[in-house]
């Protein structure tokens, strides 16, 4: 695959990448082996961009895959670290998780509105420090806000932009209520107009649209200024069939397999509102002893209704 600068950064990554929570504790679990071999398999098909997080506890398989080899692919992370000294615990954390002596790509995580990335101006200092000492090559946010974006667009230390964006919205934000694809497109070309790197997620919405493939594929990868799209991969399968895409030889009439996908809440994310709850025509979804929201499969239909409704983009299809 053919590469391309992300913004100004002089970082060069190929037009899809694999996000590798979706192998971790949090969704899939894999064992280390397994999901060590999906990550490898991607890079061994030309794919050059990986996604992962402090959260995602994910390091381990990373290392894994790139042990015994030469492939240096471009690792981007991100922390929720709101101080200086959590911010640099995350990153030297890991530096020594993957041994690496320069970082290529490090985020503030999940940025939600104004305020929070205003409680979190300690650990945006200690990026700006680091970059300052090159060792890490970029900094920005990775965010599901389209209010964030558009502040990102004017923090002149930011190198880059990780933004939510699909074809129907799903889990795109504004403030405190629901934002707009179209919204978000134009954060993201303002961002782009001023030199910003911009990679995509969950142009699937989180897996709920897969059902339409290409198109979702289609619509982020023709929305200007966007560099790269990051999609969740959860097995060799899924690999290839993003590589067929992103190199044109993939059948227009290609309809991936669904009959093994369930409806799931991501356990980190869900803030345990019930709005998933309420609009379930089943009653398959429940409320945890620890107020946290789960889905009974046993009852499920996998109709969907629940993730529009979902305020933090928690429930997925995988």
């Amino acid at each position: 695959m053919e590469k391309v600068e992300l913004g100004k950064t002089g970082i060069f990554v190929t037009p899809v990448g694999m996000g590798v929570l979706t192998i971790g504790r949090t969704q899939l679990d894999l064992p280390l082996a397994t999901g060590a071999a999906i990550v490898r398999h991607a890079l061994k098909q030309g794919i050059n961009f990986l996604d992962t997080a402090e959260l995602y506890e994910t390091y381990p398989y990373i290392r894994a895959a790139l042990d015994g080899t030469d492939m240096k692919p471009v690792i981007a992370s991100k922390s929720q670290a709101k101080t200086y000294d959590k911010m640099k615990k995350s990153i030297e954390d890991m530096r020594l998780a993957l041994d690496l002596d320069v970082i290529d790509i490090f985020l503030m995580h999940e940025v939600r509105e104004a305020p929070d990335f205003e409680s979190r101006e300690g650990a945006w200092a200690c990026l700006n420090e680091y970059k300052a000492k090159k060792i890490i090559k970029a900094i920005g946010l990775s965010t599901h806000y389209t209010d964030v974006a558009e502040m990102n667009a004017a923090l002149p230390e930011s190198d880059l932009l990780f933004a939510l964006i699909n074809k129907e919205s799903l889990g795109i934000r504004t403030g405190k209520g629901f934002g707009t694809k179209e919204a978000m497109v134009a954060a993201i070309q303002r961002n782009a107009d001023r030199g910003k790197g911009v990679f995509a997620m969950k142009a699937f919405g989180g897996g709920n649209l897969i059902g339409s493939y290409l198109e979702c594929l289609d619509y982020v990868n023709g929305i200007p200024g966007i560099n790269s799209i990051m999609v969740g991969i959860s097995s060799n399968e899924d690999i290839d069939r993003l590589v067929e895409y992103a190199e044109g030889r993939l059948p227009r009439g290609y309809m991936p397999d669904l009959k093994e996908k369930k409806i799931r809440i991501d356990q980190w994310d869900c803030e345990g509102c019930g709005a998933c709850r309420e609009i379930c025509p089943n009653k398959a979804i429940f409320r945890q002893s620890n107020g946290i929201m789960n889905v009974n499969h046993a009852q499920c239909l996998t109709c969907g209704y629940c993730a529009p409704v979902c305020p933090v983009r928690a429930i997925i299809l995988y």
